[in-house]
C-alpha cells in the first residue's frame, strides 16, 4: 500500500469511528398478532417523503452523514472515472420490424437514456425518432415500453419520470416524427397490443388514486381498455375487468391473426394464470374463459387458425409446449414439445419454426422445432452466456437476438430462419479486452445437501487461492433466474483484482417450479441457507476470507442480504442491501406489495406471520453482536418497494448496539426501483458502493494501467 493510500484508509477509519448518526425519533407503536407483541418504533418513516416534512428532514440528515463518509473513501474517484470509460461504448437494443421499418434503441455511450431510432429497410439510414435526453435536465425521464403499429406508421411509447412505475403513454407519427395529441395516464404493469388495422391498441390501467397517495396506495382493480387513435382517454372502451375480484391484474394480447384478444389474468407474482378469449370479429362478444382457475402457467406463444400454442407448467414443472384447439367446446392440451431436464424459458413462432430458449444450469441453449414438435438443429451461440429476443411475426423469415456474458457486452445478431444462419448486426467497441477475464461455473452444497450453481468471474491469471476481495450477489425469489450478463460497474470491481460471485439460489427459476417452490413461503429459509453456504464455500476454497467478503442484493435480494446479515454477521465484512423488502409484516400494505404474497405468504395468517417474523430484517437485528459494515441504498420515488422499508431498517441498525463499523443509508432523489435510472446516477451510486466495499475488504484501488486498456472490436 502506498503512503497516499494508507493515509486515505486511515482517514476513512477515523471517519467511521466518529460517525454521528442523526437522532431518529422513536414512536410507541406496538402491534399484537397471534399473541406476539411486535414493536414498530419507526412506523412514522413509512410516510411519503414528498408529503411529510419530518421524513424529508430525516432523509436530508441521513444523506449528509453518508455523503461525508463516502467522500472520505479512497478509490471512489478512480472507480467513477473508470466506470465512465467502461460505459462509454455504443450499444443497441433489439430491432423490431414492422412493415418495412426497423425500430431500435441506441445509446452513444454516456447518454443518460437510450434514444429510439428507425430505419426504412434493414440497411436504411438511421433516423432519430425519440430522444428522452431532452426531456429533463437531470436525465431522470426515460422511454419505457414502445410498440410500433403493424404497418410501422405509428408508434406508442410510455414515459417514465423519476424512476416511478407509473407511465404516461403517448403516440408519435413515424413519418413526421411529431407527437399525436393522445395522452394516457394511470398506466402501470401494462403491456400494449395494437389492433391489426392500426386503429388503436389495448392496454391496462388502474383507477386514479386519491390525492397524495399515488406513490403508496395499493394497486387494485386493474382493467383492460381499448384506446382508439385520436380519442381522449375518457372515451377509451372498457374491454375486461373483474370488479368482484379487485386484486386480479389483467393484460390483453391480440392474437397473431388479429381475431382474438387473449386476456391473461393473475393475482400475484406466480405464473398462475386464467386465460380469457374475446372474439374481436363479433361486436359485443362475451368473454370466453379458456383456462380457468389461476392454477398453472399458460403463456401465449401464437396461433395458427384455431390452434393456439402455449408454454405451460401443467404436468411439467420445467415447462413444455402444448396446443389448445379453441374450435372445440372443451379443448384439451396436445403436447408439442415435452418437458426436458433443462428449463424452458421462452418460445416464439417465427417463419414456421418454434424457437425455444432453455436454461441449462442457468446458461442459454436455443433449440428449434417444427410446429408439430419435430426437432430441428439447435442454434449455435457464440459461447456460454445469455441469449434473448427471437421476436417477430409468425410469417417473418428473420428475427433478432442478443447474446451477452459476464465479460461480453450484448451483441445483436440477425437470424435467418430458413437458412439457419446468424449474422452479426451490431457489436460494441469497448475499452477492455474480454479475453482477459475468466468466467467459470462451480457447484457447492447448501446446508441440506442441495447442489447449487454459482458463477465466478475474475481477471485471467488471478490466484483464486490467495483470498481476493469478493462480491457475492444473490436474489433467490419470484421464479427469477440469474443468468450471465455484462455489467460495466461490476467489471470495474473485477479489474481491481476483485472476484464476482453470482449464486443461483433456490427460489429462482433456474430449475423450474420445484426450484422456485423450494425457496418460498415456508421454505424461504432455504434461500438464506443457500446464500450463507455460498459464502462459506468461497472462504473454504480460499477464494476469499470473511474479512474480504461483501454481499449484495436488490429488492428481494435486499431482503436476502438483510436476513443473512442478521443470521451470520460474522461471515461478511460488508453488506450492500438495495431497495430491499425489510419489514416482512407490512410489505403487503403498499403499492405492488400485495402481489408478493405468492412468494412470502400473508402476514395476516398465523403460520405465515410466524415464518415472516422469524426472518424479517427489520425485526431481527441482534443487539450486542458485531455486524459488518452496511450501506443501505434506496430512492425516494421507489413505488415498487417503498423506501420506508429501508428507512426503518437503517434507523433500527443505527440505534442498535452492533459494533463500530458504519451502518449508513444512501437515498437517491428522483430515482425509483431501478429502471429508467440515468447513466450518471448509475455510475455515481456504483462508485460509492465499490469504494465502501473496497474499504472494508482491504482492496487497494489503483488507476488501471493504460497499457491494459485495449480497444477491441
Amino acid at each position: 500500500m502506498t503512503f497516499a493510500h494508507a493515509a486515505q484508509a486511515q482517514t476513512a477509519a477515523t471517519a467511521a469511528a466518529k460517525l454521528n448518526y442523526p437522532v431518529t425519533a422513536k414512536g410507541e407503536v406496538v402491534d399484537e398478532q397471534f399473541g406476539i407483541k411486535v414493536a414498530d418504533p419507526y412506523r412514522w418513516l413509512e410516510n411519503d417523503v414528498r408529503a411529510d416534512p419530518k421524513v424529508r428532514d430525516w432523509v436530508t440528515a441521513e444523506n449528509a452523514v453518508t455523503d461525508a463518509y463516502l467522500a472520505s473513501l479512497p478509490g471512489r474517484d478512480i472507480f467513477r472515472a473508470r466506470m465512465a470509460e467502461l460505459f462509454n461504448y455504443e450499444r443497441f437494443g433489439l430491432p423490431v420490424k414492422k412493415g418495412r421499418r426497423y425500430f431500435y434503441a441506441r445509446n452513444d455511450g454516456l447518454q443518460n437514456q437510450s434514444a429510439l431510432f428507425v430505419r426504412d429497410g434493414l440497411n436504411g439510414t438511421p433516423r432519430l425518432l425519440i430522444d428522452p435526453n431532452r426531456w429533463a435536465t437531470d436525465g431522470a425521464t426515460a422511454v419505457g415500453d414502445w410498440v410500433p403499429s403493424d404497418d410501422g406508421r405509428l408508434l406508442l411509447y410510455s414515459v417514465q419520470d423519476g424512476g416511478t412505475d407509473w407511465r404516461t403513454v403517448r403516440m408519435i407519427d413515424v413519418d413526421t416524427g411529431k407527437d399525436l395529441p393522445d395522452v394516457l395516464e394511470w398506466v402501470k404493469f401494462s403491456g400494449f397490443s395494437w389492433a391489426k388495422d392500426g386503429s388503436g391498441f389495448y392496454y391496462s390501467r388502474f383507477p386514479a388514486t386519491k390525492e397524495g397517495e399515488k406513490f403508496q396506495a395499493l394497486n387494485e382493480n386493474q382493467a383492460v381498455y381499448f384506446h382508439r387513435v385520436g380519442d381522449p382517454q375518457s372515451a377509451d372502451r372498457l374491454v375486461y375487468a373483474t370488479p368482484d375480484a379487485p386484486r386480479r391484474g389483467h393484460g390483453g394480447t391480440v392474437s397473431d391473426d388479429g381475431k382474438w384478444l387473449v386476456v391473461t389474468s393473475t393475482e400475484g407474482t406466480d405464473d398462475r394464470y386464467e386465460i380469457t378469449l374475446i372474439d374481436l370479429t363479433a361486436p359485443d362478444a362475451k368473454p370466453r374463459t379458456l383456462v380457468p382457475g389461476l392454477v398453472n402457467n399458460w403463456s401465449y406463444i401464437g396461433n395458427q387458425g384455431s390452434i393456439f400454442f402455449w408454454i405451460t407448467n401443467k404436468d411439467a414443472p420445467r415447462l413444455r409446449v402444448v396446443t389448445l384447439d379453441i374450435a372445440e367446446a372443451d379443448p384439451k392440451p396436445v403436447e408439442i414439445v415435452g418437458e426436458d431436464e433443462a428449463t424452458l424459458d421462452g418460445a416464439s413462432i417465427i417463419g414456421g419454426t418454434l424457437i425455444a430458449n432453455y436454461l441449462v444450469d442457468a446458461r442459454t441453449e436455443v433449440r428449434q422445432f417444427a410446429l408439430d414438435g419435430t426437432p430441428r438443429p439447435k442454434l449455435a451461440l457464440p459461447g456460454i452466456g445469455t441469449a434473448g429476443g427471437f421476436n417477430g411475426k409468425a410469417d417473418d423469415r428473420e428475427t433478432f437476438y442478443s447474446f451477452t456474458s459476464f465479460a461480453t457486452p450484448s451483441a445483436i445478431y440477425r437470424y435467418d430462419v430458413k437458412s439457419g444462419k446468424s449474422k452479426l448486426w451490431a457489436r460494441p467497441k469497448v475499452s477492455f479486452d474480454p479475453a482477459s477475464f475468466t468466467v467459470e461455473q462451480r457447484f457447492y452444497q447448501s446446508k441440506d445437501g442441495t447442489r447449487v450453481p454459482m458463477f465466478l468471474v475474475h481477471r485471467k491469471g488471478l490466484d483464486l487461492s490467495a483470498g481476493a476481495p469478493t462480491l457475492l450477489y444473490g436474489y433467490g425469489g419470484f421464479n427469477i433466474s440469474l443468468t450471465p450478463g455484462f455489467s460495466a460497474t461490476r467489471l470495474a470491481w473485477i479489474e481491481q483484482g476483485g472476484v464476482l460471485a453470482v449464486a443461483n439460489l433456490r427460489g429462482g427459476g433456474e430449475y423450474g417450479k420445484a426450484w422456485h417452490d423450494a425457496g418460498r413461503l415456508a421454505n424461504k429459509q432455504n434461500v438464506f441457507d443457500d446464500f450463507i453456504a455460498a459464502g462459506e464455500y468461497l472462504v473454504k476454497e480460499g477464494i476469499t476470507t470473511k474479512e474480504k467478503l461483501t454481499i449484495q442484493g436488490g429488492s428481494n435480494g435486499g431482503l436476502l442480504v438483510g436476513a443473512v446479515v442478521n443470521q451470520r454477521p460474522d461471515l461478511f465484512a460488508a453488506a450492500l442491501p438495495a431497495v430491499g423488502v425489510m419489514d416482512m409484516l407490512r410489505f403487503d400494505r403498499f403499492t405492488a406489495g400485495r402481489y408478493w404474497v405468492d412468494d412470502y405468504g400473508y402476514p395476516a395468517k398465523e403460520a405465515d406471520f410466524k415464518a415472516l417474523h422469524a426472518y424479517s430484517p427489520y425485526h431481527n437485528i441482534k443487539a450486542g453482536t458485531d455486524y459488518p459494515a452496511i450501506l443501505v441504498t434506496t430512492a425516494d420515488t421507489d413505488d415498487r418497494v417503498v423506501p420506508g422499508h429501508s428507512f426503518k431498517y437503517a434507523a433500527a441498525l443505527q440505534a442498535a448496539n452492533i459494533g463500530d463499523k458504519p451502518h449508513l443509508i444512501r437515498i437517491e432523489t428522483r430515482a425509483g426501483h431501478g429502471s429508467g435510472k440515468p447513466t450518471e446516477k448509475i455510475i455515481e451510486e456504483a462508485a460509492d458502493l465499490w469504494a465502501f466495499a473496497a474499504r472494508w475488504t482491504g482492496m487497494v484501488v489503483t488507476p488501471p494501467a493504460v497499457a491494459a486498456a485495449k480497444t477491441v472490436r
